[in-house]
């Protein structure tokens, strides 16, 4: 466990500035911009990214909860942006667990698929999805650490917390 806790870091920050091979957006299924932190990235990284997301759209309508497609990062500090999208909170009991890890899972396969060895994570449906912070950043952190304890393609992963408050659960699920 000591080995795979020194592959993960925690920063509380902005995710846009984040240096990594890829970052993770939670986006919407339109896959065409939003709000909170898809808005940061669709602003940050520029019209690239939208254009590789109509293609998506175009091709297979959209993207389901809990799967994950991956787009150029634009003008990004990060090659490359995977979009995966969260559910939405409805009390926990519409297999919402299941579908966020999903998202982290997806994401890190796709990571994978596309020879990064880096990524960084918001945290998923936190926002005005509605998911209760500290019930997904347990759910991250598992997932996140079972993926790399049966897998070496990852050297790093970031999570990316945008408040003081999701920061400290996901410390206190690393047990930092």
């Amino acid at each position: 466990m000591k080995g795979i806790i020194a592959r993960i870091e925690v920063q509380q920050g902005d995710i846009t500035r984040v240096v990594t091979d890829c970052i993770v957006n939670a986006a919407n299924s339109s896959l065409l911009g939003g709000g909170g932190v898809d808005g940061a990235i669709h602003r940050a990284g520029g019209p690239a990214i939208l254009e590789d997301c109509r293609r998506i759209v175009a091709r297979q309508g959209g993207c389901k909860t809990g799967e994950a497609v991956i787009t150029t990062g634009g003008n990004l500090p990060a090659r490359y942006v995977i979009h995966t999208v969260g559910p939405v909170w409805n009390g926990g009991t519409h297999g919402e667990p299941e579908k966020l890890a999903n998202c982290y899972r997806n994401s890190l396969k796709l990571a994978v698929g596309n020879h990064c060895r880096s990524i960084a994570f918001p945290g998923i449906s936190t926002g005005v999805y509605g998911y209760p912070k500290e019930e997904a950043a347990a759910i991250a952190v598992k997932t996140v650490v079972d993926f790399l304890t049966g897998n070496d393609s990852i050297d790093k992963v970031v999570f990316v917390c945008f408040d003081v408050e999701y920061y400290r659960y996901i410390r206190r699920e690393l047990n930092l």
